[in-house]
């Protein structure tokens, strides 16, 4: 099952809506075949796992991450092609919890007499798939806020610049976190203060389809030239319900109209509307206001916190515009998943407790 999650650890920047899955196919001890899904719409695991084995299948074990499919999507059931290539046991690391295959897959195996254990290594299955499991089990994508500062805490002169507070490593670090997302989520004031062009700029990170660049813009402020608008990559840009365009500026972005909740752009009914077009894993690359709003309303799922070994004094902007608290019971609990050096930086990977 390691050997299997680590092919499908190779699906990272391409499997975008689908889910990373990998399989082995074993005779006893030796591996016969092996596969994992690369892209939406091409084979899954178990079948390119299946075509490596051939003959040799029949009668051994498949290893598979993510429970096999039971339904005609835009390849048919992977159950099926197991259950024909006469396997003899099916070992599935996670159930899939889409609709048309929970429990479907794992009865089917079984109906047809074939061995089914669950539950192997489901751990590290599931965290390969934060993305996809938040978006069918609550209707929202798993939501990542990156965010660089300096060991006081600041993440731009006063003036707003910001560029470089870390260093280069740190930066090619955050394009392979952009490249495993769905989405690059930011504010029209990032927009204004930075031209972002908010693309994965690494050859080895490169995505069949590219994350979509997301704006939130409630007047429509985004300036003409502004490098989300270019149409080097899918771009969307959320506006309030009376916002309309002067110009041609945004013929190559869709635009969403948002609701208003407390006279912004309401959060929530952005993400449920990006978890309906398939938005698995959303990375915000914005300021301390859109940043803090999120954190505010309990809608980040995890923090990508780079910290470099430098201070830029208390003028300096900081990491979150955030309410203030009346009692140190109300304040945000983090829990440390990951913490490494990147070049002369750090970086942490935090949760909230409650995730």
């Amino acid at each position: 099952m390691a050997s299997a999650l680590r092919l499908a650890e190779r699906g990272l920047f391409t499997t975008q809506p689908n889910p990373r899955v990998g399989c082995v196919i074993a005779q006893g001890e030796q591996a016969v075949g092996s596969g994992w899904h690369e892209r939406a719409g091409g084979a899954h695991a178990e079948v390119v796992a299946l075509n490596e084995a051939g003959e040799r299948a029949r009668g051994g074990t498949a290893y598979v991450t993510l429970e096999p499919c039971a339904h005609f999507g835009r390849t048919p059931p992977c159950a099926d092609a197991l259950i024909s290539a006469g396997v003899a046991r099916v070992v599935i690391a996670h159930g899939d919890p889409f609709g048309e295959v929970s429990g479907r897959g794992i009865r089917r195996l079984r109906e047809a007499g074939i061995t089914v254990e669950t539950g192997l290594m489901s751990e590290p299955a599931r965290e390969l798939n934060r993305g996809f499991f938040a978006r069918i089990e609550r209707s929202r994508p798993w939501l990542r806020v990156k965010l660089a500062m300096s060991m006081d805490g600041r993440t731009a002169l006063s003036s707003g610049e910001s560029r470089w507070i870390t260093g280069e490593a740190a930066r090619a670090d955050v394009q392979r976190w952009r490249a495993r997302s769905s989405a690059i989520l930011t504010g029209v004031g990032t927009i204004l203060a930075d031209d972002p062009a908010l693309t994965v700029r690494d050859p080895l990170c490169k995505a069949p389809v590219a994350p979509v660049r997301v704006i939130l813009d409630r007047h429509l402020r985004t300036p003409p030239g502004s490098r989300v608008l270019d149409g080097s990559a899918p771009s969307l840009v959320f506006h309030g319900p009376d916002a309309k365009p002067v110009d041609a500026r945004f013929e190559q972005v869709e635009r969403h109209a948002l609701e208003l909740s407390s006279e912004r752009l309401d959060l929530t009914a952005m993400l449920a509307e990006l978890a309906r077009r398939d938005i698995n894993e959303i990375q915000v690359e914005a300021g301390p206001t859109l940043c803090g709003a999120l954190f505010a309303q309990d809608l980040v799922d995890e923090l990508l916190l780079y910290v470099a070994p430098v201070l830029l004094g208390d003028a300096a902007r900081p990491l979150m515009n955030l309410p203030a608290l009346a009692d140190m019971s109300e304040r945000w609990k983090l829990e440390t998943i990951d913490q490494r050096t990147v070049g002369s930086d750090w970086r942490l990977l935090l949760r909230s407790r409650e995730n």
